[in-house]
């Protein structure tokens, strides 16, 4: 490596350390403070108060859980590798999130559920289908969110400290594993909402001034655009059909690629339909993003949350995907690196190093102190992140998971009744299973490909997440959808997609410039290489769509009295709805499981909650409802279940000033969303 490249590394000076130390100390105050400051420590309690929020704190939350660390990484690596093709991404979520407010939220508010399993649940009855969801967003939750994550981090704190070896990669993951334990003990999680918003504006600004220095930097956007097809490294690798490596794509300034393999990684077919299907799996029936959606307190708060969100999607294309593209221009040896053994010296990556594009202009071009709060802000909200997933995760797999295994699987060999120290160790267990195959997982995302991060994290969803879409789909707009169907529907979507997953990380492409023959079979060249993961998640889409109507057709539908308020066609719907055999039995099963804590006498409640571990749950889990109701609200009144179904379907009233405001609204959002569309296009 020269001598300049060796000065590029970029390092954080003493005043960097030392804003990064302020940061996380003020962090750590703040969810103190407001873990003394919260007072209830019902779990029901924060699920209620959840209804009471925003349009403005709900939108944001939107927008600041999709946009965190890997974005920041994937995004700006991916517009370096590629151009502006990438952030056709976050343009079709503009729509997505327009479906979601008109079309999904309807349905989930005037259900009055507040989880997506509950929707199921009450939708078709039974265990089988939660439990497979269960266990599948574990498995999304390794292989993209926590591993990408973790990934995302370290290369922050590697080109931060100028080691770039494999063990300072690992070194790096061991930090912020330490650190997100530290934010769990002093209170951390139960400050999310507030250091959220403090992140969330630190990283709007800080980005605005990154990508204000980067087009000053480069000459202005007319100079970016005609300079970055001839931003390429002096050492350049050749492929075994001598084409050399490194070479930018002629599509960089355009939406929609060609087709034909091998020419662009965002063909034009699966960038309109492929990319919807999984656009709608996040936007539409993740757990994490539609639960924030369902704190809205009326529908048109709920609409509005939707409409700044897809206006705040704006951002992105000019945030990340331009300054990554500035970042190839100004750091062409680094950022733009096609040969093997010269990327593992600068990235440790063999297949390219657009992932650093983002990091070496914060550590570059951001002046002392800033570039420290900006690195700082990125770990934080890495942190917040981590340790959310990590007790989302160990929740799902301690309730839905372990508890059905302990009553259908022990014999009788444990005690009928879970304890929480029970609860508790299983959980935590987890937690540690979660981060040690996270880390094993790492390697893979190294290595894979062109090592473009959000390629990996989009290619996983396409493999995963299809099936769950067609369900959600099928079940909000086919009223005829039932158990049978779904359950046989997601279990063909779940084979096909693992056995492309498997084929995918069995069979690593060789980089460009690697003398080592292509080890894939034929039949996995042809498959793999010649449908893109967009394409393939259309055809599983499909698939299990039609696996789900056949099989629907084929076995007893479910009365429409059991449908009232559960599909989009009857969510006005004022009867009551009849409870699911199924579902009855169920709920009766798990009663004493889904919160056990509640279920027992107050007394038992106060000792047990004076202990350390129950009293940092309670405060993680109290902060997020609002403060306890004053003397002057009224009483809670019982009502009937009559009285219930109108006030649910009086939910989604809306006044009409309100409701023209928002749907105009919505249109202008959806136009300036086609017009980037139709220019870059």
């Amino acid at each position: 490596m020269s001598e300049l490249q060796e000065e590029q590394g970029a390092r954080i000076g003493w005043p960097d350390v030392l804003v990064i130390v302020a940061y996380f100390i003020f962090v750590l105050v703040v969810g103190l403070w407001s873990s003394r400051r919260s007072k209830n420590n019902s779990i029901s309690g924060y699920f209620l108060a959840s209804r009471e929020m925003h349009w403005i704190p709900v939108g944001a939350s939107l927008f600041a859980s999709n946009i965190g660390s890997g974005h920041f990484i994937g995004l700006a690596g991916s517009g370096a590798a590629s151009g502006i093709g990438v952030a056709g991404f976050e343009q079709s979520s503009i729509y997505t999130l327009i479906m979601l407010g008109w079309l999904f939220l309807p349905v989930y508010l005037s259900s009055g559920v507040y989880t997506m399993p509950e929707y199921l649940r009450l939708r078709f009855g039974g265990q089988r289908i939660r439990v497979y969801l269960s266990f599948l967003a574990l498995i999304l939750y390794i292989f993209t969110k926590i591993s990408a994550d973790l990934y995302a981090g370290a290369l922050f704190i590697q080109l931060a400290l100028n080691k770039n070896s494999s063990e300072w990669l690992y070194f790096s993951i061991l930090i912020l594993l330490a650190i997100a334990a530290v934010f769990c003990i002093a209170g951390g999680l139960s400050a999310v909402v507030w250091t959220d918003f403090v992140q969330t504006i630190l990283m709007v600004v800080g980005a605005f001034i990154l990508m204000v220095l980067s087009f000053r930097e480069v000459g202005g956007f007319s100079k970016l655009v005609e300079d970055y097809p001839y931003a390429r490294a002096s050492m350049r690798a050749t492929d075994s059909q001598n084409k050399t490596c490194g070479e930018p794509s002629p599509y960089y300034l355009s939406l929609l690629h060609p087709i034909q393999p091998g020419l662009s990684d965002y063909p034009w077919t699966g960038m309109i339909i492929g990319l919807r299907i999984n656009s709608m799996w996040y936007w539409c029936t993740d757990q994490v993003i539609v639960q924030r959606a369902l704190a809205s307190k009326n529908m048109t708060n709920a609409k509005a949350a939707c409409i700044l969100t897809s206006y705040l999607k704006f951002l992105p294309l000019w945030l990340l995907v331009f300054p990554g593209m500035a970042a190839r221009i100004l750091y062409p040896e680094r950022v733009a690196c096609a040969d093997p053994e010269e990327c593992i010296k600068i990235c440790g990556s063999p297949g390219g190093c657009s992932n650093i594009a983002y990091p070496e202009l914060v550590l570059n071009l951001l002046p002392t102190g800033l570039s420290g709060l900006m690195l700082a802000v990125m770990m934080a909200a890495l942190m917040t992140s981590l340790t959310s997933i990590f007790n989302s995760a160990s929740t799902i797999f301690t309730i839905d998971i372990w508890l059905l295994f302990r009553r259908k699987f022990t014999c009788g060999r444990l005690p009928s009744k879970p304890s929480d120290t029970e609860l508790l160790f299983v959980g935590r267990l987890f937690v540690l299973f979660l981060v040690v195959i996270s880390v094993i997982w790492i390697p893979v995302i190294q290595n894979s490909g062109n090592s473009q991060l959000f390629h990996y994290i989009q290619a996983i969803s396409s493999f995963l997440a299809p099936p769950i879409c067609a369900v959600y789909v099928l079940a909000i707009f086919w009223p005829r959808t039932n158990e049978p169907g779904a359950f046989w529907g997601l279990m063909t979507g779940l084979v096909i997609g693992m056995i492309r997953f498997i084929i995918q990380f069995s069979y690593l492409v060789p980089t460009c410039g690697d003398d080592r023959p292509d080890p894939r079979p034929y039949l996995v060249k042809l498959m793999v290489g010649n449908v893109h993961y967009l394409h393939f998640g259309c055809i599983l889409w499909l698939l299990t769509g039609l696996v789900t109507v056949a099989v629907s057709l084929m076995t007893k539908p479910i009365p429409s009295e059991c449908l009232y308020r559960l599909t989009f066609w009857s969510r006005r719907d004022a009867r009551v709805r009849q409870t699911l055999e199924d579902e009855q039995e169920d709920a009766e099963g798990s009663a004493a499981t889904d919160n056990p804590s509640e279920k027992r006498p107050p007394q038992q409640m106060e000792v047990e909650e004076a202990g350390e571990e129950s009293q940092l749950c309670q405060r993680i889990l109290k902060y997020f409802k609002s403060a306890a109701p004053t003397a002057d609200e009224a009483p809670k009144v019982e009502l009937t279940k009559e009285q219930e179904a109108e006030a649910a379907a009086a939910f989604l009233e809306e006044p009409p000033f309100w409701k023209n405001f928002v749907n105009v609204n919505a249109v202008i959002s959806l136009t300036i969303a086609s017009f980037v569309w139709a220019f870059f296009g």
